[in-house]
């Protein structure tokens, strides 16, 4: 009995010494597979987590391919940027946008101002989104308001000579008037003068006078193709000093005058004062001088006066002539564009410069079916007399159009 208890005891620990091994092993083998249940389920996140890092990635490699395909395409197209023609290099600048850069005035550019630039500067209507016609209207409009001539509103005339003044030449009224009394050096418009004074003493024009060294300018060293010894006709010294304004030729005039050049100045301030130039003085036959002094309203007289001389007329609108100086031919050319334009009418010209006078220009014409004249003193620039006598021109034709007479201004 004792035998087979202890036998039983025996085979008892056999057992539970196998068995407490095999519920530590399924205990073990349940706490692994726990564990690697726990792994396996939180594995999946990580491969989430990784996944959502690999999209990620291929995101920014897609946006970087794209990018690097954008630069690709976009180095095809020039487009000038700060005055050049090559396109930035993406490869070489490691992006695709080009940087912050400087344009020719120094001035750092962002690549967004840059692309602004351009569009205003270089891009199309359609490709600026019509930004380049607004800023185009906007400038012409600011153009046209700017420059559109005073003219049409007969009450507002713009010239810009010192001194001017039209007036009908049939009543001699005054249509406009800007400091036409005011007494300025008249430079070669003194030529008017000495003209009429030749013409008073009926000389013989076929006579031959000779050009010598008294005829030379001194004063201001102007030039002139008459050189010393030149032998021409009067009637060819009058028409080069009217058309070309021939300084050696006017001098020439007045030295062959009876009594010579003292007689001759003489003659011109007694001319003067018949005509009722009150303020006017002459001290030589060419304007050279800056003595020779008048005002407007004084020349306005002497051009009405010079009108009724045929050779002044024809002479001083004649557009050139060749004649023959020391069996050399040369051509003389006037002074007054105006002469050959053919929307003028043009009955008698004169211009004039000395540093002292500015430009000048004296003219009758026939403007808007009425004849007038025209004087323009003091202009500054080669073409502002010119320009005054266009705007003249045009403010006189709105007004005859308009059915308005100009208003004196």
């Amino acid at each position: 009995m004792r035998m087979t208890l202890r036998a039983a005891l025996l085979l008892g620990a056999m057992v539970g010494t196998v068995t407490l091994p095999i519920e530590e092993a399924h205990a073990l083998e349940k706490g692994k597979g726990k564990t690697e249940s726990q792994k396996s389920k939180a594995l999946p996140v990580i491969q989430k987590g990784k996944g959502k890092a690999a999209a990620q990635k291929d995101k920014v490699e897609s946006v970087a391919r794209t990018n690097s395909s954008r630069s690709s395409r976009s180095k095809g197209k020039v487009e000038p940027i700060a005055g050049k023609d090559k396109a930035l290099s993406p490869t070489r600048h490691g992006m695709a946008a080009p940087l912050a850069h400087k344009d020719k005035s120094g001035v750092r550019v962002t690549a967004k101002s840059a692309r602004v630039a351009r569009i205003g500067k270089y891009a199309s209507p359609e490709a600026s989104g019509g930004l380049t016609h607004s800023f185009q209207k906007k400038n012409l409009t600011r153009v046209l308001a700017g420059h559109v001539d005073l003219w049409q509103d007969p009450g507002r005339l713009a010239v810009q000579s010192g001194s001017a003044l039209v007036i009908a030449q049939d009543s001699g009224e005054p249509l406009y008037e800007k400091n036409a009394n005011a007494i300025v050096p008249v430079a070669s418009i003194t030529k008017l003068m000495t003209a009429m004074v030749v013409l008073d003493s009926m000389p013989n024009l076929q006579s031959p006078i000779t050009i010598s060294d008294e005829d030379v300018d001194y004063l201001r060293g102007s030039r002139s193709r008459l050189g010393v010894g030149s032998v021409i006709t009067r009637e060819t010294a009058l028409l080069l000093a009217l058309m070309s304004s021939e300084n050696r030729a006017a001098n020439a005039l007045g030295r062959h005058y009876p009594g010579g050049l003292p007689a001759f100045v003489a003659a011109m301030n007694r001319k003067a004062a018949s005509l009722g130039m009150s303020s006017s003085h002459f001290e030589d036959p060419t304007g050279l001088n800056s003595n020779n002094v008048s005002t407007a309203h004084d020349l306005a007289r002497m051009v009405a006066a010079a009108h009724h001389y045929p050779l002044i007329r024809e002479f001083s609108t004649t557009p050139g002539v060749r004649t023959e100086v020391k069996g050399r031919e040369l051509d003389f050319h006037n002074t007054n564009q105006l002469v050959s334009s053919p929307t003028w009418e043009i009955g008698l010209s004169k211009t004039g410069y000395i540093q002292e006078a500015g430009k000048c220009l004296v003219m009758q014409a026939r403007v808007a079916d009425k004849p007038v004249v025209i004087v323009l003193l003091d202009s500054a620039g080669k073409q502002t007399r010119i320009g005054d006598a266009n705007r003249i021109k045009r403010w006189m034709e709105s007004a005859s159009v308009t059915g308005k007479l100009p208003t004196r201004v």
